[in-house]
């Protein structure tokens, strides 16, 4: 590797920190980087050599390559060499504790995708959109009664697209207390007050253990609901997983309840930070807030920017089948590559004054949902969701500012805010 290849370490490792997504030091680590070395290599102890992608264009590039760019041959987050011979050691040889989607490539990936893929149809979500907005009012009703005063993030937007995904998945409500708790411990497992043992870090054998716990806990809880819809099917989600088919075949328990946990996590974790991120945006720039209130045209246009600036999402990791090239760099095969989603939403060459929050930002090519075979499945359900909660809530909305110290979570992988305190006005 040559030296102008090479990433300084401290650079590299601000860009990888849990800790630095909590304070947005992060930011700083990818803005030198899209100016010094937007393609460049990191090479830290412990850690499989890498290539950090921090360029909307070689991001969307390398998206968009899904025969040259796998998914699944490495591991599709983040980890050290430790972490990944631990992982192998407890699958018998696989990368992953669990094979959703996200660690899929093709053949499987499309015959998967599509099991559920019409779910998630706009024509489709469309019928729903009466019941969501009944889910929205209620929660927005429970805001008025809260006095004023709230942690917005877990008292309103941890819950309202909870409650949105279980309905369509079929998970009654007296279990979504335990959904959003395994959840949390899922995502949350590199934060000190979201992860299972409460513990300020956790690394190698605990680590693992700590997130395979919540798997196991996961799957436990699945295999229960897929017994009931292989019984009695129903009109939801967890029925069409329960009865999936492969090429004529029944999909296996572990396929099976991998797929639940994608749905039951990301179907509303990352909506719920992108919710709370809008509040955060608005709260920070009152101005924002009062060309909604002049114009509620513009929700559309606050939801998809509170989406980039929070870019829940931070990184998927792929991995070279072949000699490439991209960005001017020589990608050999075998090569891990980091897709840095949140400097891809603050590219200079792609959006005026990144750093902005700006509700009527046009056009606003976020890479939040990710590109290509893996866009999100579930892109227009959460900005449905997000765009009825803020049609029902802004024209109530008389006053909003911070009313103590908002938090991020220190997350890596997926994450957001994690306490957002508000004090509010709401007719």
């Amino acid at each position: 590797m040559s030296a102008a290849e090479r990433i300084p370490d401290e650079i590299a490792f601000q860009a990888i920190n849990p800790a630095a997504y909590a304070d947005n030091s992060v930011h700083d680590a990818f803005r030198w980087l899209r100016a010094n070395n937007p393609l460049g290599k990191a090479e830290l102890e412990g850690v499989y050599p890498f290539w950090l992608v921090t360029k909307h264009a070689d991001i969307l590039e390398i998206s968009r390559q899904n025969d040259l760019f796998h998914s699944g041959d490495m591991p599709t987050t983040f980890t050290t060499i430790e972490g990944d011979k631990l992982v192998r050691k407890m699958t018998g040889g696989s990368p992953h504790l669990v094979r959703t989607l996200v660690q899929m490539d093709a053949p499987d990936h499309p015959k998967y995708r599509l099991m559920t893929q019409s779910w998630f149809l706009p024509q489709n979500i469309r019928k729903l959109e009466d019941r969501i907005r009944t889910i929205a009012r209620q929660h927005v009703d429970h805001m008025a009664s809260l006095g004023g005063e709230c942690d917005f993030v877990n008292e309103v937007a941890l819950y309202y697209p909870l409650r949105v995904i279980m309905e369509i998945l079929g998970v009654p409500a007296e279990d979504e207390p335990r959904m959003l708790k395994l959840t949390q411990e899922l995502f949350g497992a590199q934060d000190p007050d979201l992860n299972r043992s409460r513990a300020q870090t956790m690394e190698g054998p605990e680590a693992l253990a700590s997130i395979q716990g919540v798997i196991a806990d996961f799957f436990m809880y699945f295999k229960g609901i897929t017994d009931d819809r292989k019984a009695r099917p129903a009109e939801d989600l967890a029925s069409v997983i329960a009865n999936g088919k492969l090429d004529g075949e029944p999909i296996n328990d572990f396929e099976a309840m991998s797929y639940y946990v994608i749905v039951a996590t990301a179907g509303h974790d990352t909506t719920s930070s992108s919710t709370a991120g809008a509040i955060w945006g608005l709260c920070e720039n009152p101005g924002e807030l009062a060309k909604l209130k002049a114009d509620p045209s513009l929700i559309p246009g606050l939801v998809d920017e509170a989406i980039r600036f929070t870019t829940p999402v931070k990184h998927f990791m792929r991995s070279a089948t072949a000699d490439t090239e991209v960005g001017g760099r020589k990608i050999a095969k075998g090569d891990w590559l980091w897709l840095a989603y949140p400097s891809g939403n603050r590219d200079e060459d792609v959006f005026d004054e990144p750093d902005a929050f700006r509700v009527d930002r046009t056009p606003n090519k976020h890479l939040a949902f990710g590109y290509g075979a893996h866009l999100c499945l579930g892109q227009h359900l959460a900005k449905m969701e997000m765009r009825i909660l803020f049609e029902e809530m802004l024209p109530r909305l008389q006053s909003l500012a911070f009313n103590g110290e908002p938090r991020l979570s220190q997350a890596n992988f997926v994450g957001g805010p994690k306490v957002l305190p508000i004090r509010y006005s709401l007719t």
